[in-house]
């Protein structure tokens, strides 16, 4: 049997979180949820997730910090990382991944979550 795959997921909204949560357990896999960004890189570490979906709109200063070390960790262990916000912070991400502009439409999401979590499950 195939281990689950993880999902870290890192929004302070809760509403969005269990959004999230839904989407992603539809999908076979196991969440990770963080509604700190100073909790992110601790719980990535310790998670050893297969996907990370990360909100960066936040009012915390934490949140760039969390989003580099987010960032370079993804890189080092080519874990894939999705991130959420307004147009304007998508060229302030310099550390790959994939970014989404909020607000967000659930089906191309979902398509995107499905997609990266098979990459990770073939490789």
């Amino acid at each position: 049997m195939t281990p689950a795959r993880r999902v870290l997921i890192v929004d302070e909204s809760p509403e969005s979180r269990e959004v999230l949560r839904t989407l992603v357990e539809r999908q076979g896999a196991e969440a990770i949820e963080a509604a700190r960004p100073e909790l992110v890189t601790q719980l990535a570490e310790a998670g050893k997730p297969d996907l990370i979906l990360l909100d960066l709109d936040s009012d915390h200063t934490e949140n760039c910090a969390a989003s580099r070390d987010l960032g370079a960790r993804a890189s080092r262990t080519d874990t894939p990382i999705v991130l959420f916000g307004a147009v304007r912070q998508q060229s302030a991400w310099t550390s790959g991944g994939e970014f989404v502009t909020k607000p967000y439409h659930y089906g191309p999401l979902i398509r995107r979550i499905e997609s990266m979590l098979a990459s990770r499950r073939a490789a």
